[in-house]
């Protein structure tokens, strides 16, 4: 046990109280977890968590329309979460108006400045995977200080606070219906003060930012498309510098279908883009360096929207659109990356499936612009359900996921509480011949599909050597798909499921290099010895190898 005191210098604008509220906790390491109320006619059930569907947005039209009460306090929470609960209840927190715009307005992006703030796919760790929306600000800062240590001098160094920052009562992957959130008067979201500290004076998250700035790393945030229903059903917010107010621009019946706390917004009218300007200025503000934003597959004209309003704020924010819908022109266009599947967990069938995703990414795969493959679930995860929870993968589960998202150039977000890893995931993170494969490959693709054997080729720059990564995705899922060489479809007869090693070689003819070569063993960092006709190799069930492949002259 650890006792977190929790000084919550927190103004009589924040809370429409008139005295300082002090918060002290008692918990485990990680947060407790409250127990739901139970389902009322005035309070449905919490919609499961998991962010599931994929097309439309998960969600899209059709999804409940109106405003959503207030739960009642949990009756056997934590005294600090009850506290909290009545807090928001008696409040709500409220921000007062933000100051005046600055005399000097930013110098603007043009429209494809983008594509410089992500030449390689991005390196970092997201919180959703470990704490999912229950994160609090030691964790942050155990995370920040481990990457600094650990991970930074190998390139990772993006550190992202995912869903519900901005709700004092997140704790799990499921979502409180009608929950009060943190908001200021014009409908922009701000930090639970009670879960970050240091953001408790100002509302900002600047504090935190600039402790993350000092180790040499990057901020960034998640944030749910759309306006907060608060804004509009309780506060009517004006528009910030516009005549126009939230219920003006919402989209009632466009809403997120796994969680309540926002409106879709129209973007035919008036103030719409000024909303999501105001917004990003907000983050801006905060020196944010990355945003993920959910619930835009679909969305064509919010995804267009948030584009413009990063380039007004005149900061270089990452856009990761999340998630993305198949790769798409659209999202090429207009994001950094953008992720190509439903949340990714700790399942071989999931795995085998971004195979598939990945290859069909490749057309639109390049500097500033990547397919997202998703958070790396490794080491502790999901700790909000049980502190030993680890993932399910299997080491050469690992292996497949590091060589595939590498060859394949996804941006590599890991998942894992950090500190908790061993040394065997350290070693997955830290290989530098591996992550060199994901950040400065070039004409990465899919050599060939087939009975459960895959190879990927890329070229190594400078040089007349390929990267080759062989997989063996056998046993499949049931109903596992096949394809053929180059990726087709193959209409075979059923596949013979082998748990055994299998023999996998990919011909130097269709790698574009004549025999004979020298092979170097980047995951074992040893050379096999030199090949003639083929890249061969025995690759365990649901492993893979990685090699860097040169010409012998």
């Amino acid at each position: 046990m650890k006792t977190k005191n929790l000084a919550l210098g927190l103004s009589a604008a924040l809370l429409g109280l008139t005295a300082t509220v002090m918060l002290a906790q008692t918990a485990p390491s990680t947060p407790t977890t409250p127990t739901q109320p139970a389902p009322t006619a005035d309070a449905p059930a919490a919609a499961p968590g998991g962010r599931g569907g994929f097309a439309g947005g998960r969600g899209g039209r059709g999804g409940p329309a109106g405003p959503l009460p207030v739960p009642a306090t949990p009756a056997s929470a934590s005294p600090v979460s009850a506290a909290v609960a009545a807090k928001a209840a008696a409040g709500p927190y409220t921000w007062p108006n933000p100051p005046a715009a600055p005399t000097i307005a930013p110098t603007p992006f043009a429209s494809t400045d983008h594509l410089k703030w992500a030449p390689t796919p991005p390196m970092g760790w997201n919180s959703w995977d470990c704490y999912g929306a229950g994160i609090w600000q030691d964790d942050v800062m155990a995370n920040i200080d481990y990457m600094d240590k650990n991970l930074k001098a190998h390139g990772w160094q993006y550190i992202t606070i995912d869903i519900q920052w901005y709700e004092p009562l997140a704790h799990t992957e499921t979502y409180r219906p009608g929950a009060a959130l943190v908001s200021d008067a014009n409908g922009r979201l701000h930090p639970a003060p009670n879960r970050f500290p240091l953001t408790a004076d100002t509302g900002s998250f600047k504090p935190i930012a600039d402790y993350i700035h000092s180790k040499g790393l990057k901020f960034g945030l998640h944030l749910m498309r759309g306006i907060p229903r608060q804004a509009v059903d309780r506060d009517n917010a004006p528009i910030l510098g516009t005549s126009y107010h939230a219920q003006e621009i919402v989209d009632r019946n466009n809403v997120c279908g796994w969680n309540n706390d926002m409106y879709g917004i129209d973007m035919s009218k008036p103030g719409a883009q000024e909303y999501y300007d105001s917004v990003f200025a907000l983050l801006a503000s905060w020196d944010l360096d990355f945003v993920k934003v959910d619930d835009l597959s679909g969305h064509a004209a919010e995804i267009e929207a948030i584009r413009k309003a990063i380039d007004k704020t005149g900061r270089p924010i990452v856009f990761s659109v999340s998630p993305g819908g198949r790769s798409n022109e659209q999202v090429a266009t207009n994001a950094n990356l953008w992720r190509i599947s439903n949340d990714f967990w700790d399942r071989w069938d999931a795995l085998y499936n971004q195979f598939g995703n990945l290859n069909a990414g490749t057309p639109f795969r390049g500097p500033g612009h990547w397919p997202d493959a998703d958070m790396i679930p490794f080491g502790h995860i999901k700790i909000w359900s049980s502190p030993t929870r680890v993932s399910s993968f299997t080491p050469d589960e690992q292996y497949t996921l590091m060589s595939l998202w590498s060859i394949g150039r996804s941006p590599l977000i890991y998942g894992g509480n950090m500190p908790q890893n061993d040394a065997f995931t350290l070693s997955l993170l830290t290989n530098d011949e591996v992550l060199a494969v994901n950040q400065k490959s070039t004409n990465n693709k899919q050599v060939f599909n087939q009975d459960n054997k895959v190879a990927w080729v890329a070229d190594v720059p400078d040089s007349k050597d390929k990267y080759v990564a062989l997989f063996n995705t056998s046993p499949a899922p049931a109903g596992g798909a096949r394809g053929g060489r180059g990726g087709a479809p193959a209409a075979a007869p059923a596949i013979p499921q082998i748990a055994d090693p299998v023999a996998i070689k990919v011909t130097l003819d269709e790698l574009g290099l004549k025999g004979p070569v020298t092979v170097r063993d980047l995951w074992n960092r040893k050379d096999p010895g030199p090949m003639t006709d083929a890249v061969a190799a025995t690759v365990n069930s649901h492993g893979a190898v990685l090699y860097r492949v040169s010409p012998a002259q």
